[in-house]
């Protein structure tokens, strides 16, 4: 008992099985060892152990799932046996074995009295405890139902424990907590498991909030729960790792390059300055113009932008207005539908009521395919349940304080529940992925109408599609080009940053990910995102939003002399305390600042699409803009994925 004093467990899993093979000495074929799979903290170190039943199971005794789903495989009791009560069944997704798991099985008779020691013996022969640290390993496979096979550091394999009745992908999140699972260049059922230093390891599960994943994992796989919230702790995580447990002192920059490479994937992070890179050196931008915003455009005045045909008129004219004061909230219904690209600007009423049954048809063609999917289906499609578990789960935690959502069976949560995954149907090779509910509520607040919602979603999606890609490759360029920007508006924030390790500017991570949904009050939100539609004044101009809360908090940062911790406590902080207005009257104020400026480097040029072959400004720019400077080009993208030929250039360096 003192031993276990000091145990602290982790996760705990019944019901994991070990399938002796025929060939090994002494095993029974028909035997099936069952038992409990426990992550424990034991004096600081991170186990995994695996601790047989007293009773081992024989298959031949259990009641099991026919091939069909439907039909049971019966046993039959010995005479004279004293029924044993079945276990308890256990709800999963993998509901096929929820039969496997309702099991009696009776004990083995055993000659010669040696019962209690066999037992014993199997026991002692089954038990499994090994550190994380010292795992190399862990292949997930699929057999009708998953079994994990761990592979030690000194190349030695465990046996395999099967989760007859589920619970492996639990335990693989446990295990994140704790280690870094990233897949095998060479096979995706292998994941390569490595483990911070033990400092690290002790402290680790404090970092997260409730029940999260770890953040690595959370980082490669699941950035959006990492980001959405606690993000100040969980980036703890990474500063420590940088700074090592022991080690005050900064690490080399190449260090911090390599561990940041390795939680966001394909990021390169060049140190030194190579031939055809562009250093940005400090430029006198000039003064700053002063902005100010405007009237938001009202219901009338967006009807009398349409000719008697239903078209709509002086487009420029009109984005410009929607640019510099959004709309009211009457207009929004109709005017985010061109905004958004559902409606063709030069479209008449008919051409768009026609186009509006077409898609009408089409989006409950796709919502039938995943009803009309049944139970037994679903059970053999993980990636369809998988969705709609981590839909049902986002959706009930969605802007749960807007009465468009609040309370208990409320018709918006079940129209958000529909589109999603509905949308699982129009995307299935990116399905859903956590965050996206963030993107589709405001949408479908105005637009009132699960059809128009949905469309209107799928070309809000069409735009931020990178950023929740597997690779994560949109929001990797954009902190590249936010950091590129920032370089130029501030050499000397920029320095202080990168002093602080905080030059990557990952807190700004959820900024970019959803658009400043969490940092803004929902009212706020519509117009930030209204504006930004408009593709005005400039593409990306969403990174001159995140240049514009930077500007305004840089002199707190900098006269405190915040360290990482607390720049990310603070980031973290700004959160429903922002000003809408003063950000976007910020943000276009830096537009026109660089706009004006002739001998920008290529890399901002490209960033904003810019083209600096024309001395006056393209039709799209407003203010001041129009007074000289390099010309808006009209090809570039504007969600801050534009592929550079030469894509070294927004590589970072630290001169």
């Amino acid at each position: 008992m003192a031993a276990d004093s000091s145990v602290k467990v982790l996760f705990e899993h019944e019901g994991v099985f070990i399938h002796p093979s025929s060939d090994e000495d002494g095993a029974d074929q028909d035997l099936l060892v069952s038992g409990t799979l426990r992550i424990v903290d034991r004096d600081g170190e991170i186990l995994v152990e695996y601790r047989p039943f007293e009773d081992s199971v024989d298959p031949s005794n259990m009641l099991c799932a026919g091939k069909d789903s439907s039909s049971v495989v019966e046993w039959a009791q010995c005479p004279g046996d004293r029924p044993q009560q079945l276990l308890e069944t256990q709800q999963s997704y993998e509901t096929e074995w929820d039969l496997v798991n309702a099991v009696s099985f009776k004990k083995k008779s055993c000659k010669n009295g040696d019962s209690a020691l066999n037992h014993s013996h199997e026991r002692s022969r089954w038990a499994l405890s090994f550190s994380v640290s010292d795992l190399r390993s862990v292949t997930v496979k699929e057999e009708g139902w998953s079994f994990l096979v761990f592979r030690l550091k000194e190349s030695s394999s465990l046996p395999a424990l099967h989760f007859h009745q589920g619970g492996s992908s639990e335990f693989l999140d446990g295990l994140r907590r704790f280690a870094l699972l990233s897949e095998a260049p060479d096979d995706d059922t292998c994941l390569l498991v490595s483990t911070p230093n033990k400092a690290l390891s002790q402290s680790f599960e404090n970092l997260l909030d409730d029940n999260n994943y770890g953040l690595v994992h959370k980082l490669r796989k699941d950035p959006y729960v990492t980001t959405l919230g606690g993000f100040s702790k969980v980036t703890n995580y990474i500063f420590d790792a940088f700074r090592g447990s022991e080690e005050q002192h900064q690490r080399p920059p190449e260090e911090v390059a390599d561990l940041l490479g390795e939680i966001i994937p394909g990021l390169e992070i060049n140190q030194q300055e190579e031939p055809g890179f562009e250093v940005i050196t400090r430029i006198d931008l000039g003064m700053r113009p002063q902005v100010t915003r405007g009237a938001p455009l009202s219901a009338d005045d967006w009807s009398k932008h349409q000719d008697q045909d239903g078209r709509v008129v002086n487009v420029q004219h009109l984005k410009q207005v929607v640019f510099r004061g959004g709309l009211c909230h009457a207009a929004r219904k109709d005017a985010w539908k061109f905004l958004l690209g559902y409606f063709p600007w030069d479209s008449t009423l008919d051409e768009r009521k026609a186009l509006q049954r077409n898609k009408t048809d089409e989006y409950f063609r796709m919502k039938l395919q995943w009803k009309s999917v049944s139970v037994e289906q679903e059970r053999r499609n993980s990636r369809l349940r998988d969705f709609r578990s981590l839909i049902e789960k986002d959706v009930n935690r969605t802007d749960r304080t807007n009465r468009f959502y609040e309370g208990i069976d409320n018709p918006g949560l079940v129209l958000l529940h529909d589109i999603l995954m509905t949308y699982c149907m129009y995307d299935f090779d990116l399905g859903y992925v956590q965050g996206m509910s963030d993107l589709l509520s405001p949408i479908l607040y105005v637009m009132e109408n699960e059809v128009d919602a949905f469309w209107c979603f799928v070309s809000f999606m069409d735009q931020m599609h990178p950023n929740f890609e597997e690779q994560m490759m949109g929001m990797k360029s954009q902190l590249i080009q936010l950091s590129t920007l920032l370089r130029l508006l501030d050499l000397s924030f920029w320095n202080y940053l990168e002093a602080q390790d905080s030059g990557y500017l990952y807190f700004c991570f959820r900024w970019l990910l959803i658009r400043f949904k969490r940092e803004l009050f929902f009212h706020d939100v519509l117009r930030l995102w209204e504006v930004m539609w408009t593709g005005l004044p400039c593409q990306n101009f969403h990174l001159l939003v995140c240049c514009a809360i930077l500007d305004s908090e840089k002199h707190k940062i900098m006269e405190e002399n915040y360290g990482f911790n607390e720049i990310l406590k603070h980031i973290n902080e700004l959160s429903m305390k922002l000003d809408v207005k003063e950000i976007l009257q910020k943000a276009e104020g830096i537009f026109l600042q660089i706009h004006t400026c002739k001998d920008l480097p290529r890399s901002i040029i490209n960033i904003l699409g810019l083209d600096m072959d024309a001395g006056s400004a393209d039709t799209r720019a407003t203010g001041p803009a129009a007074c000289g400077g390099p010309r808006l080009r009209q090809d570039g993208c504007s969600n801050g994925h534009l592929i550079e030929k030469r894509s070294h250039q927004f590589a970072f360096m630290s001169s």
